[in-house]
């Protein structure tokens, strides 16, 4: 049987009890793509390879560089290039020059991380001057949200032969999966996620539970806010910061989300508890 795409095979030598033994291993890909405004780089980010439109298109959209499946054009592999994993973003005609500000603003801020340059407010700030909080209205049960770590590692195909992939998914109110996609790192799960929703003119996204496999941080909860996906969970830890951001947008923020244990940081409007 093949591997599941994102999946290479290295050799390995495997030490149990006194016996050494050489075969080989099922290990993650993982590749750098850069993302293209035009003919203009704005940001290289590594990554699985697979569904690298969505990734583009959830990227420009977590950056508020596009609003909709209106904005884009198209997204295609650059043929210029002397390397390859290049993803080429063509805005329309009326998106390019009303974007242009976001798109050198995105190219200056990609640069700061966590650790360094923007404090919390800020970051807070510069979030909620693109995305106004999220409306009431979507609702969820406890029981639906405790089903949904198995649910979601049950399709986890790249997880299962590597050990080394996360995963993002997005499913309704009754738990049903709408999405799911892995990578090496969850912020580009994320994104494929929402790119997905993006090129099928699925915005905002105001019934959907988005579940990553790792902890919350700012920048899960940021990118859930800009897709308006109303309820986030996490099988580990939030950041002080995400549910900070999560309080300021009316986002429900679960985390620690492990069998029938749950903590839920931020309830918006009552989506799990009641209003």
């Amino acid at each position: 049987m093949s591997d599941p795409a994102g999946v290479a095979r290295r050799p390995v030598l495997r030490r149990v009890g006194a016996r050494v033994v050489a075969g080989e291993d099922a290990v993650a890909v993982e590749e750098p793509l850069e993302i293209r405004i035009g003919d203009r780089p704005i940001a290289v980010t590594m990554r699985t390879p697979g569904c690298d439109e969505e990734l583009a298109a959830g990227f420009c959209l977590t950056e508020a560089i596009v609003q909709g499946a209106d904005d884009l054009v198209g997204i295609e592999p650059c043929t210029v290039a002397e390397y390859g994993n290049v993803a080429v973003v063509e805005l329309s005609e009326s998106a390019a020059p009303r974007h242009a500000a976001r798109v050198e603003r995105a190219r200056r801020e990609l640069y700061v991380s966590s650790s360094c340059g923007l404090c919390g407010k800020e970051s807070i700030d510069r979030v909620a001057q693109e995305v106004s909080a999220l409306p009431a209205g979507f609702f969820v049960s406890p029981n639906v949200l405790a089903s949904l770590p198995t649910r979601m590692r049950r399709a986890q195909e790249g997880f299962a032969a590597t050990g080394g992939l996360h995963a993002a998914a997005l499913f309704d109110a009754d738990g049903d999966l709408r999405v799911l996609r892995e990578d090496v790192g969850r912020h580009n799960a994320v994104d494929k996620v929402i790119g997905h929703e993006v090129l099928l003119g699925r915005l905002p996204i105001g019934d959907g539970i988005l579940l990553v496999s790792g902890r919350a941080s700012f920048e899960i909860v940021q990118k859930a806010a800009m897709g308006g996906v109303p309820v986030v969970c996490a099988v580990s830890a939030p950041s002080s910061l995400a549910v900070d951001l999560a309080t300021r947008l009316c986002v429900t923020l679960v985390a620690f989300l492990r069998g029938d244990r749950m903590n839920v940081y931020t309830d918006g409007p009552g989506r799990v508890f009641g209003a």
